[in-house]
């Protein structure tokens, strides 16, 4: 999974024309991590998703599509206590993930 978000980055990267080192000035973040993470050899969290998202002025599901696992083992309460101890801002871009990922369901389960 690793490899693949990274490989999306770094097409993300070339479509905006950026380099990692733009990427990473404009996420805040060092541009030796942006490259790590573009190798699969770092597991960004939600913060720095979002900062590269930022960054590269994109929407989660253009990264995320496809990426996200299947949760059926997650139950209500599992996702009210993760989401309890966020911070409002970091509620919203929790849920406006979830969105992208609701929204794309139809395409994340259709059998082939």
């Amino acid at each position: 999974m690793k490899e693949l978000f990274g490989q999306r980055l770094r097409e993300q990267c070339l479509k905006h024309h950026l380099t990692l080192e733009q990427v990473a000035e404009k996420a805040d973040l060092s541009a030796n991590y942006i490259g790590m993470v573009e190798r699969g050899l770092k597991e960004p969290g939600l913060a720095t998703i979002v900062k590269i998202l930022n960054a590269l002025n994109i929407s989660a599901d253009e990264l995320l599509c496809d990426l996200v696992p299947s949760a059926s083992h997650v139950t209500d309460d599992e996702i009210s206590k993760r989401l309890e101890g966020l911070t409002p801002m970091q509620k919203k871009v929790a849920l406006d993930l979830l969105d992208t990922y609701i929204t794309n369901l139809p395409y994340l389960t259709k059998e082939e």
